[in-house]
């Protein structure tokens, strides 16, 4: 069977919503919460998770936070605290970045959802980050590109624009910002697995068997490496990217 094109949906997939999850009370300073998620993609062993997740008010126990990831808050808003208590926050529609070790606490007064892409590689060396604004990024939903960020152009000639904002410690995991002019590509297998979120624009991306989904401003979805892609852009694209590949891939990220 085809590798598919996953489009990330707020609520799950229709007919199965998202799913209760099984807490562990030593996680948390504040009475146990409700939390639901869905898992779109999972792979295991490299511990790279892509999926959506809501909570009800909580306080998480402070400590070194568990993987890489990167979220956008569909619904609420949240701070995460350091050990003097000072807090970096996040409101619906932002995007944020965690890296992994960020000595942290997630503090949130009221519901939250998120999509997110987590990277926790279990046996993976644990930075030692002394400040939270080492550890975690804050991202403008509006945010824009210039002509001095790195220049490239498509195949077909379309210039495209691209920032780099975070590689994670292991060299695994890149987030940046993206555009495109009008463009189409030649189908090809994705050379890693990537999360977007459309900001400006819309992409028609066709799978291998056919199948065609268009992606516009908010929405979210996830290729996995060597998914077959042809991508169709009428007129300009704009995203935030997350590139994920596993360390025995040949394609450097």
């Amino acid at each position: 069977m085809p590798k598919r094109i996953i489009r990330l949906h707020p609520d799950g997939p229709e007919g199965q919503g998202l799913a209760p999850m099984t807490l562990d009370p030593a996680d948390f300073q504040s009475p146990l919460p409700r939390q639901n998620t869905h898992v779109y993609f999972s792979d295991p062993e490299f511990g790279l998770n892509v999926g959506v997740w809501d909570t009800t008010s909580m306080q998480e126990s402070f400590g070194p936070y568990p993987g890489d990831e990167f979220i956008t808050v569909l619904d609420g808003a949240f701070a995460m605290i350091d050990g003097a208590g000072r807090g970096v926050p996040a409101h619906k529609g932002q995007s944020v970045i965690f890296r992994n070790g960020t000595p942290v606490s997630w503090m949130q007064p009221g519901y939250l959802k998120k999509f997110f892409v987590t990277l926790h590689d279990p046996d993976a060396p644990v930075p030692q980050i002394a400040r939270i604004e080492d550890g975690i990024i804050p991202l403008e939903p509006d945010a824009n590109l210039r002509d001095d960020d790195d220049v490239s152009h498509s195949d077909s000639g379309a210039k495209q624009r691209e920032r780099l904002i975070f590689t994670n410690d292991a060299g695994t995991m890149t987030v940046g910002l993206w555009d495109t002019e009008a463009m189409t590509t030649a189908p090809y297998p994705f050379p890693y697995h990537e999360f977007a979120q459309v900001i400006e624009g819309t992409v028609t991306i066709t799978g291998e068997d056919g199948t065609s989904e268009t992606f516009g401003p908010g929405d979210a979805f996830f290729i996995p490496q060597g998914t077959i892609t042809r991508w169709e852009v009428r007129r300009y694209l704009r995203k935030y990217y997350v590139a994920v590949a596993p360390p025995d891939l040949d394609n450097s990220l």
